[in-house]
């Protein structure tokens, strides 16, 4: 069964979905040069392409802060204003620069209940074009083990496309 976004008919396969979206945000974000334009746009068309997206967003590494990341654009209920690097899925994300997938955040060490319905999650470290870490974008669903390696492949081309691109 496929769901239609927008003006884009996507299939009930979640990779055919997300290379659909894919395709979708590079066509909206072409020629927009403006970071927070970009997030917001990423945050939403993701965030109404999957039933079991609960929070979608971006935390951007603050630069007036050492290792600490503010609230960016998102889709959902109220998100945590900030997160220490190396605290909690997103700031483990961030320290580490690698992806965190996680099937229950009730098991992840020190994991921050920005809403306590969160059950799954998974967080993507975003570069720039100079490999520089800018935010990371974070997916929480209110179902457990929602996410997996095909959120992750997938997650991880959107964010190098959409803001590694020089």
């Amino acid at each position: 069964m496929a769901e239609a976004f927008n003006d884009v008919v996507l299939p009930a396969d979640k990779a055919q979905r997300y290379a659909a979206v894919a395709e979708e945000i590079a066509s909206v974000l072409d020629g927009e040069p403006n970071l927070t334009a970009r997030m917001a746009t990423v945050s939403s068309m993701l965030a109404n392409s999957f039933d079991s997206y609960f929070w979608t967003g971006f935390y951007v590494v603050d630069p007036t802060k050492e290792a600490e990341l503010v609230v960016g654009p998102y889709q959902g209920t109220l998100g945590c204003m900030r997160i220490a690097f190396g605290r909690g899925v997103c700031g483990t994300a961030a320290a580490t620069r690698q992806t965190q997938l996680v099937p229950d955040v009730h098991a992840f060490p020190g994991h921050i209940a920005c809403d306590g319905r969160s059950a799954s999650e998974i967080v993507v470290p975003v570069f720039d074009a100079g490999g520089k870490l800018i935010a990371v974008f974070d997916v929480d669903s209110d179902r457990p083990a929602a996410f997996d390696e095909t959120d992750q492949a997938w997650l991880e081309r959107i964010m190098a496309a959409t803001f590694s691109q020089g």
